[in-house]
């Protein structure tokens, strides 16, 4: 019963996005056809625009609803029309080409900062007193204070220009052709190393401050200085008992994060020239490009609802006194 109600929450929400996406555009002067004539600079006749209205789904002559049906049916089927920007391709080929970079891109950077930071902040608050251990909140709060595109430039300039360690842009090398062998593999992990180092430096820390505080105050629970009088071993109560109930969380700040995944690193991906799909919206932004924006924008809500939505039935596992 619980995860039928949480289900039917999240599609209620996954439902408004949806319908906030369709009007959204509307209500803004102008469309994505009268963009395109104006980019050509009225040397468009009528009939070719209102062949770009019908074909952006934005034809004046249907009614709203009539609009609004088509486009729930159209997205339901994963047609979101074409983008203008990489005009005529469709934009579920756009999403298609540019989605697994960004998966790959930031999805692993955000699985080894919250692995390594959640390791430290479990060392942090455990080994608290110690000066290793009190230097590492101090070291790492003031790196996450660096903004991530700051950390991105210094890389990409020290690394990438001045010494020559690491290709400065796109995912693979020009020189290698596309497919699934060892040295493609090398190409692509070899001119990702830069972008993933420079998003995970800056957020190392607040995986770490978060684990750490949350491991502090789990440390002074009544339950935890029992397990010490029972005469357990330190590290099986930090472990078994402490660490179990701080990370609970730390797995919500993980999930919501691997929502925003597909969001990508906006401006990572303009820093290091990769094509992901923060590099894409940023292209949809600048082009005013309606159908590309909506698309990345559902992407994104439906990404984060089914996080959430995870994380929920996850949490009934761990503690079941969420699902009473």
């Amino acid at each position: 019963m619980y995860v039928l109600k949480r289900a039917v929450f999240y599609l209620s929400i996954f439902w408004a996005a949806i319908t906030l996406n369709f009007l959204l555009p509307r209500m803004m002067p102008g469309n994505a056809a009268t963009a395109v004539m104006a980019r050509a600079q009225g040397q468009m006749s009528p009939q070719a625009l209102k062949a770009l209205e019908i074909a952006f789904g934005v034809s004046s002559n249907q009614p709203l609803w009539h609009q609004y049906l088509a486009y729930l049916w159209n997205t339901l089927r994963g047609h979101f029309g074409i983008s203008f920007t990489y005009f005529p391709e469709p934009v579920s080929q756009v999403i298609a080409s540019t989605l697994p970079w960004t998966l790959f891109l930031i999805g692993s950077a955000t699985i080894i900062s919250f692995v390594i930071g959640t390791g430290l902040g479990v060392l942090s608050a455990w080994r608290r007193g110690r000066k290793v251990a009190d230097a590492i909140p101090v070291a790492f709060t003031l790196i996450a204070s660096m903004p991530y595109f700051w950390v991105a430039l210094a890389l990409l300039y020290v690394l990438g220009f001045v010494l020559g360690w690491f290709p400065i842009a796109h995912s693979f090398s020009d020189e290698q052709s596309p497919g699934f062998n060892l040295q493609t593999i090398g190409s692509v992990l070899y001119h990702a190393a830069l972008p993933i180092a420079s998003l995970v430096v800056t957020s190392l820390g607040g995986w770490m401050l978060g684990m750490r505080n949350n491991l502090i105050s789990v440390l002074s629970e009544d339950y935890i200085t029992l397990a010490q009088m029972k005469g357990l071993p330190e590290r099986e109560v930090v472990t078994n008992y402490a660490t179990r109930n701080a990370m609970l969380p730390q797995i919500t700040s993980f999930a919501m994060s691997l929502g925003f995944v597909v969001g990508g690193a906006v401006v990572t991906e303009i820093v290091f020239s990769y094509p992901g799909i923060g590099y894409a919206l940023y292209q949809a932004v600048t082009n005013s490009d309606y159908p590309l924006m909506q698309a990345i924008f559902l992407i994104i809500v439906t990404a984060v609802l089914i996080a959430n939505f995870l994380i929920d039935i996850l949490y009934s596992r761990l503690d079941p006194r969420v699902s009473n």
